[in-house]
Parts: C-alpha cells; sequence; structure tokens
C-alpha cells in the first residue's frame, strides 16, 4: 500500500478573490436568472419534484423556475462536512474545508501508449493500469475514472471502468461517466458490495458521482436521474458547469460565473428538495472560448480566475467542491503544459478548494499521457510545499546557529542544518544537473517520468480485492448487459 497521502493542510498562504459584498451580488443575480429565465430539466421525475415543491414548470420546453427562497432553503439542507470513503479506511478523505485533493483527471478518449509512445483509442485495461500507477502516487488522493474503455458497449463501460479501479485501487473513486438510471442502480450495487452493506455505504460512502450541466442553463436528463438514485443511498453526488465565456455564457467573467452558479446550485437545490441532506458537492470548470477558433482553451488567466471564485461560491454555499484543475489545452508535455497546470493548481489551492481534477490527460482532457500524470504530481507537490508559507518561531529564525557560524562560514555541519535540510523540497523531475551533465546526456524530465511510470507499472501491486467481490462486481455488470 502506498504511504500517507498528500493533501494541502492547514495552510499558510489563503486567498479571498471576491469579498462578501461581490459574493451576495454573484448569489443575488443567479437567484434572478433560475426565477425569471429558468433552468432547463429534461427529466420527468425532476420536474415532478419541482412541481411538488411549488417550482413554476413548463412540461413542454421543459424549463424551470423557481423562486429564489426556495432554492436558498434547499442548499440549507446540505451538509458542509462529510467523508468521501476509501476502500482501505486509512485512505479516507474527509471534505472538511481544511484539505485540498487532487484526483486523476477523466474521462480521456486516447492514451500515449508508455511503451511506444504512439496515440491510440483508450481501452479497459488502460484504466486498469492507470488506476494502479495512481494507486502508487501518494500525491493522488482519489480516482476520476481517467479514459474510457471503447473496448466496451457504451452501455456498461462505466462499470467496467468501475470494477477494474476498484481491483487495482484502494483509494477512493468518483466518476463523471454514469448517465443513465439503470447504470445508476448498478453502480449503487456494486458500492454496496464493497462498502458490506446499504447501510455501511451510507455512512462511508466508497463512491461519488459526478455530473455534467448542459450549458447554457440546462441539466441532462439521464444524468438528473442517476444522480437522484445516487443521492438516495448516500452517495456524494456534485454537478460541474463548463460554461465558456462567449459561446456558452456571457463574454464577461461575472456573467460566466452567473450562468454556471446557476446550473449547479439549481441542480443541487433538486436534490435537496428529494433528499434533505444528501451529501453534495459543488463542481466547475468554467474556461473562455478561443474567439479565434471557437475552440474550449483549457488555460488562461480566465481559467485561473474562475478557479479561486468558484471555491469562494462554494463556502458561501457551504459545500465542498471540486475544481477542474490541470485541463492544459497542451498537446503534448510541454511548457504549455507546465504553465497552465501550475498555475491552476495554485489557484485552486490557495483558495483552499477541497478536490482538484486532475493530473493526466493533455489537449482539454482528451489525451492520457503517463508523464504528464507524474509532472503534475510534481507540480501538486510544489504548491502543497508553498501552501505552508513560512513559520516564524525562535527555531526557524536560528539566532543561536547564525552567532555560532558567523561571518565568511558555512552551515552545513551545524545540527541545527542536519535536523531541518530534509524539509526543503527537492524535484524528481525538474532538472537541476549541471550543464555539463545534462549536455551529455540530453534527457529531461518527460524521459524520467515515463520511465518512473513504467518501473511502477511492472512493480507496484496494490492490496488485490477478493476474488468471490470481483465475481459478484462482474455478476452485476452482467445482469445490465442481459436487461
Amino acid at each position: 500500500m502506498a504511504s500517507e497521502i498528500k493533501s494541502v493542510s492547514n495552510p499558510g498562504l489563503s486567498l479571498n478573490l471576491l469579498g462578501q459584498k461581490d459574493l451576495a451580488r454573484l448569489h443575488t443575480a443567479t437567484l434572478e436568472v433560475i426565477e425569471r429565465t429558468g433552468v432547463r430539466f429534461p427529466s420527468p421525475k425532476a420536474l415532478d419534484i419541482w412541481e411538488a415543491h411549488g417550482a413554476k414548470v413548463d412540461r413542454n420546453t421543459q424549463i424551470v423556475k423557481v423562486p429564489g427562497h426556495l432554492i436558498e432553503g434547499a442548499l440549507e439542507q446540505a451538509p458542509p462536512i462529510y467523508t468521501l470513503a476509501a476502500r482501505d479506511q486509512a485512505q479516507d478523505l474527509p471534505l472538511d474545508g481544511n484539505h485540498v485533493y487532487v484526483g486523476t483527471d477523466g474521462c480521456g478518449v486516447q492514451v500515449i501508449d508508455l511503451y511506444d509512445g504512439q496515440r491510440r483509442p483508450s481501452c479497459l485495461q488502460d484504466q486498469a493500469d492507470i488506476a494502479r500507477v495512481a494507486d502508487y502516487l501518494d500525491e493522488v488522493a482519489f480516482h476520476w475514472i481517467a479514459v474510457s474503455a471503447q473496448d466496451y458497449p457504451a452501455e456498461t463501460r462505466s462499470l467496467h471502468e468501475l470494477r477494474v479501479t476498484w481491483e487495482n485501487s484502494t483509494k477512493h473513486v468518483q466518476t463523471e461517466s454514469i448517465y443513465t438510471e439503470a447504470e445508476a442502480r448498478a453502480a449503487v450495487e456494486m458500492a454496496v458490495a464493497i462498502a458490506g452493506d446499504r447501510e455501511i455505504l451510507r455512512h462511508r460512502p466508497v463512491l461519488s458521482i459526478m455530473q455534467c450541466t448542459l450549458p447554457p442553463l440546462g441539466q441532462d436528463g439521464g444524468s438528473l436521474e442517476a444522480a437522484l438514485i445516487a443521492a438516495e443511498a448516500g452517495l456524494p453526488v456534485g454537478f460541474m458547469t463548463m460554461t465558456s465565456s462567449a459561446s456558452t455564457a456571457p463574454a464577461t467573467l461575472a456573467g460566466n460565473l452567473v450562468v454556471g452558479n446557476a446550473e449547479v446550485i439549481s441542480a443541487l437545490a433538486l436534490i435537496q428538495l428529494a433528499f434533505p441532506g444528501a451529501p453534495v458537492f459543488y463542481a466547475a470548470a468554467q474556461t473562455a472560448t478561443d474567439i479565434r477558433s471557437g475552440a474550449y482553451t483549457g488555460g488562461g488567466p480566465e481559467d485561473f480566475l474562475f478557479g479561486a471564485a468558484t471555491n469562494s461560491l462554494a463556502d458561501y454555499y457551504n459545500v465542498p467542491l471540486s475544481m477542474g484543475s490541470f485541463a492544459t489545452g497542451a498537446k503534448e508535455p510541454n511548457w504549455q503544459a507546465g504553465i497552465d497546470n501550475i498555475m491552476s493548481t495554485f489557484m485552486a489551492s490557495i483558495a483552499m478548494s477541497d478536490m482538484l481534477l486532475g493530473v493526466g490527460l493533455l489537449n482539454g482532457s482528451r489525451i492520457w499521457s503517463y508523464a504528464q500524470m507524474l509532472m503534475d504530481c510534481e507540480i501538486f507537490d510544489l504548491v502543497r510545499h508553498m501552501m505552508h508559507g513560512i513559520e516564524i518561531t525562535d527555531e526557524t529564525l536560528a539566532l543561536e546557529v547564525v552567532d555560532a557560524v558567523g561571518p565568511g562560514n558555512h552551515f552545513l555541519g551545524q545540527k541545527h542544518t542536519r535536523k531541518h535540510m530534509r524539509e526543503l523540497w527537492l524535484p524528481k523531475y525538474m532538472d537541476r544537473r549541471p550543464y555539463s551533465e545534462w549536455a551529455e546526456k540530453q534527457d529531461g524530465a518527460v524521459d524520467w517520468a515515463t520511465e518512473e511510470a513504467k518501473r511502477i507499472l511492472e512493480t507496484h501491486q496494490p492490496e488485490t480485492l477478493d476474488r468471490h467481490l470481483s465475481a459478484e462486481l462482474q455478476k452485476i455488470i452482467s445482469s445490465v448487459e442481459l436487461a
């Protein structure tokens, strides 16, 4: 089993991008949009819930207009703190507002093969391998389903992805690939099997569900109904907006925040109306449209500001946040990926986002790269160390040591140095070698990270899942395939 999970905790740095007046204004504007313009909920079950609670429902357009007090009252039912459970209880993740955890990214459709370097469609074995490498890495606290199992039928591939992730890791699993009620029911049954029984699962949710909204101001019907099934079982449920300035949201950042916020809090309110007190989380990955091509950018100052602003909104509603981070638009591990990922990670971490998504993907979350995965982990570790800030105490000021060494000498032989030297951060993939050594070898971070990924994959064996339990998971999946 991997050693203790690394996270940002008890930070020495913090950032409040938006003041309370700004947040209140964003909230008021959001409620005005939900009540006056409305949000589309293309699900009969969702429409029934809204109608039963007094919202204005148009069955033809499937647009719901909800009074602000109803949204606010529902959100007050959401628990501010809960735990994402893991197969290994020592790797449970308390979402208490004082930790920042990083997960893998998802749901990519291509993989840069670890051995031949060629780009190809992703398959189920890729997800199993990625889960095993992620299980080893201390920086990775939980799994998103990283890549799509395109060699399996669309209607059950998400369940196979869950199965192989549990078979290859003891960490918490969060999936963004459950889109139907049937899949959700099967996923709940699989989680029950992992947890032991339904009541244990309710208290120790080993699975959480993330759904995407359909901007602007829309939801996906299948995702809504899957989320309701998950929430009924006690699984944490989140909704992610991916509004893009100038295309699926206003060009202005504040306008983008309002549209995305309306999508997310209306969905979270629905869950609370159906199942008061169900664990929910805010999820966001807003961006800006590249006005030259219309493409999703996956990086830039807008993304970084959204990372901090969305955390302020989640705090305003007193729910945990899952924040899109690391989602570089770079096509390969390069300087662009480094800039995108360190800036997005730093901004989201300094605002204390609970969950960061996530390491390993390139080209706007389409292409999986093991080298990028490991370099992203180094970025998170670097940011984690920065977040400690600078401690000022008699011990750290070290005046007695300075007196003992005096002018013109060095501190290498001091007991104080031996005591604290291992607190200094050391990179694995940043190149600090002499120029002559680099010139001779002409290798670097991508080479080293690729070789380390190979070593992990070839040597690391997580705690195995009981074969009878694996068979039970497969039996649940088969029941869906035969239905």
